[in-house]
């Protein structure tokens, strides 16, 4: 699956009084039309892309749909199959923010409610980045609720992964054979002297925390104590731990240049740049949850040179050939986002308008030479990487096939099984 992404964030920033509204400052919400058609002009199928939260929920069981039933309408008509991020760093102003502990129930309900309405999206990223999410929120003080601490971290992320947990349960009683695909950022932290060694173990242990409650992994004995210390329960870590959805799910993991961290002996760390890389890591969280793979995130800015875009394609693309013939089932690849985004040069604290040159076209639509690339790239191993072995093909339904009698009778089967998954745990 080669896909592409179409920037939705809308995290609130200074207090609250700021919300940075991507889809706006990118001009989707105008070019919307162009911006799909950009799709066809690279071969691309497959589109990460969601409704924007705060204006479609809009009170508890409350939607807005107009812009959804605009935008996936015509992703229907022209048979794309899209990848929905139905949160993404943010949540409607009548929410609050990541500590309010009915924002899983809200969640859930929502995308039961999507799922309704547009039975024939099959993928789902229900909480983009969960790890992020919290720890930009709730622990950098950067977004949203703005927190500092370990506990309203933690607060923030038992009620992400179990907003993310619950919508996956409600997706399911509509689309039995839906698939999620968790786009969740793959981190790794270096000690950089011998003092730094035990708080970067911390931070490698810490790193797991949303996908081992996700997909009911038990956590390190050192981070159940963090958890327990920190204000969740042993009710909700069983809550956790009882979740059985993991075989419904593809690992996907995000890969940039700053996903790699130099620790101080003070346990501060900062980015070191691409050390280990994208195959490396991968396979540290490959041998843990043991599911296929997609590299659901990647990008770099287009620098004087005007090649350094490319290169880093080809340097992310060489690493997932690579897991994968290390034998790591992979199953996609995606150069996040289709356009240029705003202001991540600040981590969208700042509302500057400074446009981050990372897309494959930039803000008038013009494709950049990372999207000429891109598109030859698509060209060249669409056919060769299925005939490698068709057990790696993800079983996707194209929405132009979603009636066709093989497709239902398979939808029934899949409801069947999850009947009895329901009733198993019950």
């Amino acid at each position: 699956m080669f896909a592409t992404g179409i920037e939705n964030s809308i995290p609130k920033i200074k207090g609250g009084t700021i919300r940075v509204d991507q889809m706006e400052s990118c001009g989707h919400y105008r070019h919307w039309r162009t911006d799909f058609d950009l799709l066809d002009e690279l071969g691309i199928h497959f589109l990460r892309y969601g409704p924007p939260i705060h204006t479609t929920l809009i009170g508890p069981e409350r939607y807005d749909w107009e812009f959804a039933d605009l935008t996936f309408g015509e992703l229907f008509r022209r048979n794309v199959v899209p990848i929905v991020d139905l949160c993404h760093f943010g949540v409607p102003d009548w929410i609050g923010d990541f500590q309010n502990p009915d924002f899983a129930e809200h969640l859930g309900k929502y995308a039961g409610a999507f799922a309704r309405r547009f039975p024939w999206v099959q993928l789902y990223t229900p909480v983009n980045e969960m790890f992020i999410c919290a720890q930009f929120s709730a622990k950098f003080g950067w977004w949203n609720e703005e927190g500092t601490t370990d506990r309203t971290f933690v607060n923030a992320l038992k009620n992400i992964v179990k907003a993310n947990v619950e919508a996956m349960k409600a997706i399911l009683e509509v689309r039995p054979d839906a698939i999620f695909i968790q786009s969740e950022s793959s981190e790794y932290f270096h000690a950089e002297i011998p003092a730094a060694i035990k708080p970067a173990e911390i931070e490698n242990s810490r790193r797991f925390l949303s996908l081992d409650l996700n997909y009911g992994h038990r956590v390190d004995s050192e981070m159940y104590e963090y958890l327990m210390d920190n204000g969740m329960t042993r009710e909700e870590y069983h809550y956790f731990l009882s979740n059985r959805l993991r075989h419904h799910c593809i690992l996907g993991n995000d890969y940039y240049w700053t996903n790699e961290h130099r620790v101080s002996a003070d346990g501060s760390h900062r980015a070191s740049g691409e050390i280990f890389g994208y195959s490396e890591i991968t396979r540290q969280y490959h041998a843990r949850y043991r599911l296929p793979v997609m590299h659901t995130e990647t990008n770099i800015v287009e620098g004087p040179n005007g090649d350094e875009a490319v290169n880093w394609l080809w340097k992310q693309w060489a690493n997932v050939l690579r897991v994968r013939n290390d034998g790591v089932p992979t199953v996609g690849f995606t150069w996040y986002s289709l356009t240029d985004q705003t202001d991540w040069d600040s981590a969208l604290r700042e509302p500057n308008g400074n446009i981050h040159p990372v897309g494959l076209y930039d803000m008038n639509r013009n494709v950049r030479p990372v999207g000429r690339c891109y598109k030859q790239l698509i060209a060249d191993w669409r056919d060769v990487l299925p005939a490698e072995s068709i057990c790696l093909t993800v079983p996707v339904v194209p929405p132009a096939e979603m009636q066709e009698p093989t497709i239902r009778r398979l939808q029934a089967e899949a409801r069947q099984l999850r009947f009895h998954e329901v009733a198993s745990q019950s």
